[in-house]
């Protein structure tokens, strides 16, 4: 879920500290604004009852897999 994926994210950036690291965590910051977003939990509201519809949800959401798939987190 989003928050498990805020919460990666976060930890990630906690690492980074070099000075040519700093470009990717004022990144990182920007997609968790975004994460955060009352549009983006909208927009992720409207793709869970869409694909609840067609059958075609998983245990995996978008932004947790999205993190994993960044930070290389293993799969459940």
């Amino acid at each position: 879920d989003t928050d498990r994926a805020l919460v990666l994210l976060e930890e990630y950036c906690k690492k980074l500290r070099k000075p040519e690291e700093q470009q990717l965590k004022k990144a990182i910051r920007k997609v968790m604004g975004i994460f955060k977003s009352s549009l983006f939990q909208a927009l992720l509201g409207s793709f869970k009852k869409k694909a609840t519809r067609h059958g075609s949800t998983s245990h995996t959401s978008l932004p947790a897999a999205l993190a994993c798939d960044v930070l290389g987190c293993p799969k459940d």
